[in-house]
C-alpha cells in the first residue's frame, strides 16, 4: 500500500487512515473545494461536499493520469 508523507523543511508527517484535507481557494478568495489525500486514495470534494461524497481516485491512478499529461 502506498504511503503519503508531507515534508515541510525538517518536519515529516506520516498520514494515518483519515489523511489530510487541503482547502482550495481561487484568486478571488472563493472556496472552490477540498482535496482529501489519504493513504491509498485522493478525493476531490467540489464546493461544500463532505468526505465520502466526492470524486475518488486511487493514488496509483492519479499518478498514471499525471504522467500521461
Amino acid at each position: 500500500m502506498p504511503q503519503v508523507q508531507v515534508n515541510m523543511d525538517d518536519v515529516t508527517i506520516t498520514l494515518g487512515n483519515k489523511g489530510v484535507v487541503l482547502k482550495i481557494w481561487d484568486n478571488n478568495d472563493r472556496h472552490i473545494g477540498d482535496l482529501r489525500i489519504g493513504r491509498a486514495t485522493v478525493e476531490w470534494m467540489k464546493g461544500r461536499t463532505r468526505d465520502g461524497n466526492g470524486i475518488k481516485l486511487r493514488v496509483y491512478d492519479l499518478i498514471e493520469l499525471i504522467e500521461k499529461s
